[in-house]
């Protein structure tokens, strides 16, 4: 089998590049323990691939592939794993094994793998680097953990505003400079080294010599403060169609930049947490230990049960109405389950934009009445239909008429609660991906059992 045979696209099996067949032969070499296999197996495989295919094999396997492969992990694949796993395997290597993986990655990429490493590993990293990359690493270790400066790159490319074109492409194919791997603007600078605009290489390329830097500069330009939030810096990035962010210190001199994959993939990382944190289950992925997801779930779980038991508490208060119609026992469930599904559709959604920053105080309350008219209507299309059903079901019309008001003020409320709820989270410090759930579900909850059983208990009996 060619190494293009591998590869071959497969829309069931395929998984970026690896895909079962692949899988399996790699397996089949680690059982043979055949190193030569291994390593003609892997030798062209993009780091990505080869993250992938570490986070899908067992733990037991995982250790004796990177035991095996004589190619050995280099610090892209590094940069790659899952963030859980990516701890676990840089336990697994040599400190000598670590400085050498890590020794080509670029600034950003060397502070997000040294920020989760143990002292002594950490130190032996730091001590393998360049002196300047070094000092570069332990400024961006000294920022906040989610600032712009903690994730910026120190690698970029600055010219003076005097420049022209000729005068940057000269400097560019020169000898004494060293330039990145991978860049893709000149940013201007002033004598004071502050950041003035930037232009791209496509720009400078297909333009005459003789024309000013400034000329061709683009009007996206923008900076962004070393403590100002990472998160905000992605979002900015993607709503102005950036691919470049200068990140500049507070007296305005460009010291890093934030570019364009970095942010995207710092976007998708918080939306699989806010995701994962609206489940109830932490930051945890299928490579986590039996104990370490036991953990992570367990006090949401606790959670759970402390909302259920307030909400049979509330169930209690109607005993008495339970005992004289068993209907109302059966029809209970229906009312607090289309309240919670309403809720996490309202929360989601609400989630989401607090995060992308499209909800905000100017338009909270208009979001907060669309959700609260969208929950009547459809309360009030589903209490028609569940009107019918109880009516015709247990042959009391007056019930079909109880649990039609249920539902509709079930879901009003539940419009309300998924909105409102992860807004006063968010005012007052707590994540709201991380709390509004149970406190949305309790509120359907209770709401849904008090009005079904309290309207029964008034109308009924």
């Amino acid at each position: 089998m060619t190494d293009s045979d591998q590869f071959t696209p497969d829309a069931e099996d395929e998984a970026f590049g690896i895909n079962d067949l692949f899988v399996d032969e790699v397996l089949e070499a680690i059982e043979n323990r055949d190193s030569v296999a291994l390593d003609g197996m892997l030798e062209d495989v993009h780091p990505a691939d080869i993250a992938h295919l570490i986070e899908v094999i067992d733990g037991r396997r995982r250790t004796e592939l990177l035991t095996l492969w004589k190619g050995g992990l280099d610090g892209e694949v590094l940069s790659e794993l899952d963030e859980n796993l990516r701890e676990e395997v840089i336990d697994s290597l040599a400190p000598a094994e670590l400085v050498e993986a890590v020794r080509e990655l670029d600034s950003d990429d060397v502070v997000d793998l040294v920020e989760d490493l143990g002292s002594e590993q950490q130190e032996a990293v730091l001590g393998a680097l360049d002196a300047p990359d070094r000092v570069a690493v332990e400024k961006a270790l000294a920022y906040p953990e989610e600032s712009a400066g903690r994730h910026m790159q120190v690698e970029l490319v600055r010219a003076p505003t005097h420049w022209n074109v000729g005068e940057a492409i000269d400097y560019l194919r020169s000898d004494d400079n060293t330039l990145p791997d991978q860049f893709y603007h000149l940013i201007l600078v002033d004598p004071r080294m502050k950041a003035v605009g930037y232009v791209t290489l496509g720009r400078i390329l297909s333009t005459r010599r003789d024309v000013k830097l400034l000329d061709i500069a683009e009007d996206s330009f923008r900076t962004f403060n070393v403590n100002q939030d990472v998160e905000e810096v992605a979002n900015a990035i993607n709503h102005y169609h950036m691919i470049t962010a200068p990140v500049v210190d507070d007296d305005d001199r460009i010291v890093g930049v934030i570019t364009i994959d970095d942010a995207m993939a710092f976007i998708e990382e918080e939306a699989e947490e806010d995701l994962m944190r609206l489940a109830g289950v932490g930051e945890g992925s299928l490579s986590d230990r039996v104990i370490d997801t036991t953990k992570q779930r367990f006090p949401w779980l606790a959670v759970n049960l402390v909302t259920a038991i307030f909400a049979s508490l509330v169930i209690s208060l109607f005993e008495g109405t339970l005992q004289q119609s068993v209907a109302l026992a059966v029809l209970m469930p229906i009312v607090a389950s289309m309240g919670g599904n309403a809720g996490t559709q309202s929360l989601t959604v609400a989630v989401r934009a607090l995060a992308t920053r499209d909800l905000t105080s100017s338009n909270v309350w208009r979001v907060i009445r669309r959700e609260a008219l969208v929950g009547l209507i459809n309360g009030a299309i589903f209490a028609v239909v569940m009107g019918v059903i109880g009516a015709v079901w247990f042959g009391t019309p007056m019930l079909g008429v109880v649990i039609a008001a249920a539902m509709v003020i079930n879901l009003i409320v539940a419009g309300l609660a998924g909105t409102m709820v992860p807004v006063v989270l968010e005012k007052v410090g707590v994540d709201p991906a991380l709390a509004s759930g149970a406190f949305v579900t309790t509120v359907t909850d209770v709401v849904g059992f008090f009005a079904f059983l309290g309207l029964a208990a008034m109308w009924l009996l």
